[in-house]
């Protein structure tokens, strides 16, 4: 069955109202796949009810990046949610999520400076922002978010611990296609020698986990050597970063460390931002 479509607040109320039970949100910039959709399913494991939304942020992206060339592909998208049985999708206008030009905004702090913030100045305060307003309008019990984005995932769940959401913020873990890169919508703009030099990420990630009984600096060392060729390769890899940090602040790892982890990387080929993490586990924790 089609789920019901609000493209309003008072379209959404209606349909808030109508869906009863537990709620579990699911936000999304459309252009949905199948990460996307194992999202949903952990959604409707989680609650009564299942939303979706849909919107391209434009908050979050910063000069010169992909807004205008986003893909938008509505129609597919609502496909996808009837498919998984989604109870309503909200797919709001600008105007809707923006009546007037926003001047009260959530400020990411220092954990928004870092990482995937030093790349990219302001996103994260664009990001936090739309979840926050979505949270606000939908009111799910529970909201659900991939681990492939983990600094956007550990800023959320901070947000809402230090702003007093009331909702809970669950993961689910990252959905690879058959060759390792993780899916991403961002993924169908990569030519195939693109997407070949684009593996790198995958396979360094893979090389730093492999070396993680050794500690922090062979991890990193063991990812360096793969992303490196990748950088020479035709086209290359123009890497952004490659980095060892605590899951909870994202601040880098150095030295001794026993305890969780996450590597992640993310690198432009082309014109195309790919970011890509995995969770580790350092030495031994007492």
């Amino acid at each position: 069955m089609t789920p019901i479509v609000a493209r309003t607040r008072e379209e959404l109320a209606r349909a808030r109202s109508k869906a009863g039970g537990t709620l579990a949100l699911v936000p999304t910039m459309g252009a949905l796949h199948e990460g996307h959709l194992s999202l949903m399913r952990q959604a409707r494991r989680s609650a009564d009810a299942v939303a979706v939304s849909v919107f391209v942020n434009p908050l979050q992206f910063g000069p010169g990046e992909d807004f205008d060339r986003y893909p938008r592909t509505f129609a597919a998208d609502l496909e996808a949610c009837a498919a998984e049985g989604v109870d309503f999708v909200f797919a709001p206008a600008r105007e809707v999520m923006y009546p007037d030009e926003p001047q009260v905004t959530v400020r990411s702090g220092p954990m928004g400076e870092v990482v995937e913030g030093a790349a990219r100045p302001g996103h994260f305060d664009g990001m936090l922002t739309v979840v926050l307003k979505l949270l606000n309008l939908v009111r799910p019990d529970v909201a659900i978010f991939g681990e492939k984005d983990a600094q956007q995932l550990a800023m959320i769940r901070r947000m809402v611990a230090d702003l007093n959401v009331p909702v809970e913020v669950v993961g689910a873990p990252t959905v690879r296609e058959p060759d390792g890169l993780a899916l991403s919508s961002r993924n169908r703009y990569l030519s195939g020698p693109e997407r070949r030099t684009a593996l790198a990420l995958s396979r360094a990630l893979r090389a730093g986990a492999d070396a993680s009984a050794s500690g922090p600096d062979a991890v990193l060392a063991a990812a360096r050597t793969v992303l490196s060729e990748a950088e020479a390769a035709d086209p290359p890899l123009a890497l952004d970063y490659l980095v060892l940090v605590d899951p909870s602040a994202f601040t880098e790892i150095t030295g001794r460390h026993a305890g969780r982890a996450v590597l992640a990387v993310a690198g432009r080929v082309g014109a195309t931002h790919l970011i890509d993490n995995v969770p580790l586990q350092l030495g031994k924790e007492h």
